[in-house]
């Protein structure tokens, strides 16, 4: 048994409401905004993960040339 998605449609000169499924082209939009979101989300957390490594390695490449880490955490506040 497959859950059937519904949406409430209110008639606003009447006020009646009526709850009735989601069309296919509903459904499939919806399937391709989800698709979309997770793409985005994705790419956020690639984003974020690639600046806390640039991050890291700035920090690294610093204590290297000898500054302490009170030096760099100024720097980098």
């Amino acid at each position: 048994m497959s859950e059937v998605i519904t949406k409430l449609v209110i008639d606003c000169e009447t006020g009646e409401q009526h709850i009735v499924p989601l069309t296919e082209e509903e459904l499939e939009e919806r399937e391709q905004m989800r698709v979309q979101a997770e793409a985005e989300r994705a790419a956020r957390e690639a984003e974020e993960a690639a600046r806390l490594a640039a991050k890291a390695s700035a920090e690294a490449k610093l204590k290297a040339l000898g500054l302490t880490n009170a030096e760099v955490a100024a720097l980098l506040g």
